[in-house]
């Protein structure tokens, strides 16, 4: 039997895409294999994001170089946001036979016109709902990777989802680079809000989350949505990526760190129990101590549940990179990144204990380290210990411990 080989790094559209890619070889008859050398066909799904990750995916390429000369019948498949354009992966990578972009589904080399979805859903399941980006925001390579914002039809998304509910998912995470702009560009136009209405009718799904928003395009009809739609968990991945406007307009986010605290207020004026998540980036150009100091208070008197915190780092082919200059010292960075994660921490901490005592909804999804894991409707990682099989079962959960990373209780 013939075999395939995949390694993904990146975002949840990448591993989305991945799966899709994989259940279509399973289709062709294709087993799967963790060791390269016994494919016959190998699939990179790549990330440039941060220079780190572009780094893993080009020593990934020139260490399967090698085998790729030993056995040259091997088919080598590259995707993901390293790839411009299949010419200039072709000139770099000459060992490479198949390239397409993010996102694209290479019709001629898989034989079908459409992704393929697993045989047996997971308990949560990630569904791309759109693609790339019209931000631009100056710090990012991801909108030259993966162009501009392109929707798929509500009704494609609704079919996909019951399709993935019939094979057993429970809980389906919309994807998007910017998933609040979804349906700007279809006509007529509609909205995110639109969507989450239509699929809370799907029967037998459970749950219902989406990432990553925009602040410019968090709007009260969005918000109204997620208050009212019981599938609808109340948390948002909500990135400010700077407290100091001065900063936000350099980096082209389109919003005043005002703005943005008023989306929170109004957020949490409607689900009083939403847990938000936010991305901090540190030492972006100009970035004074006074900026930063900004960001560090709007971070301890957020009190956020978790804080995505970035160091800055040149990202060739940004309009950062061609025109300002990265003259924040590297040792700052690390010193203010390091900062923010312990303050972030100990908010996490303490937010996380003040939820010891309550009652949590867990949807549990497998057994670690002897103890079943799931998460809560807030998005809490939550432990039980029992001796029965719990997954894909969703229990009430009395919360008797906490860390700042996850909670632990007993079922109700």
């Amino acid at each position: 039997m013939p075999a395939f080989y995949e390694w993904t790094i990146g975002c949840q559209m990448n591993r989305a895409e991945s799966l899709r890619l994989s259940a279509r070889f399973l289709e062709l008859g294709y087993a799967h294999t963790s060791k390269p050398e016994q494919a016959d066909i190998i699939l990179l799904n790549t990330c440039v994001v941060r220079q780190s990750a572009e780094d893993k995916a080009i020593n990934k390429l020139q260490n399967l170089k090698a085998l790729k000369k030993k056995y040259p019948e091997k088919t080598m498949a590259i995707s993901g946001c390293l790839v411009e354009s299949a010419e200039d992966i072709k000139e770099r990578f000459p060992f490479v036979d198949v390239v397409f972009k993010a996102g694209d589904w290479p019709i001629d080399w898989l034989k079908s016109n459409h992704p393929s979805l697993p045989q047996k859903a997971g308990v949560s399941e990630a569904v791309t709902i759109m693609q790339g980006c019209n931000q631009f925001c100056a710090y990012c390579i991801v909108p030259y990777r993966r162009g501009r914002e392109r929707s798929r039809t509500i009704e494609d998304i609704e079919s996909e989802v019951r399709a993935l509910v019939t094979r057993g998912a429970l809980e389906i995470v919309l994807l998007g680079q910017n998933v609040d702009a979804y349906g700007q560009n279809l006509k007529p136009q509609v909205t995110l809000a639109d969507l989450l209405y239509k699929l809370n009718k799907v029967e037998n799904l459970k749950r219902l989350r989406f990432l990553t928003s925009h602040p410019k395009d968090v709007n009260d009809k969005l918000i109204d949505a997620m208050a009212s739609l019981d599938k609808v968990c109340h948390q948002i991945s909500l990135p400010a990526q700077s407290a100091d406007n001065e900063i936000l307009q350099k980096m082209r986010r389109g919003y005043t760190i005002e703005q943005y605290q008023n989306i929170i207020r109004k957020l949490k004026e409607a689900m009083p129990d939403i847990a938000l998540s936010n991305d901090i980036i540190v030492g972006f150009p100009g970035e004074s101590q006074e900026a930063y100091q900004r960001s560090y208070q709007h971070i301890k008197n957020g009190r956020f549940d978790t804080v995505h915190i970035a160091a800055y780092s040149v990202r060739s082919g940004t309009i950062a990179a061609r025109t300002m200059i990265d003259d924040v010292p590297a040792e700052e960075k690390e010193r203010r990144l390091k900062e923010l994660e312990n303050l972030q921490q100990i908010i996490s901490q303490e937010i996380n204990h003040s939820l010891v005592g309550s009652i949590q909804e867990v949807l549990f999804t497998e057994l670690k380290n002897n103890r079943w894991q799931g998460r809560a409707r807030n998005d809490k990682l939550v432990f039980v210990n029992c001796d029965h099989n719990l997954a894909r079962q969703t229990h009430m959960v009395h919360v008797t411990h906490s860390g700042a990373w996850s909670l632990s209780g007993k079922i109700v």
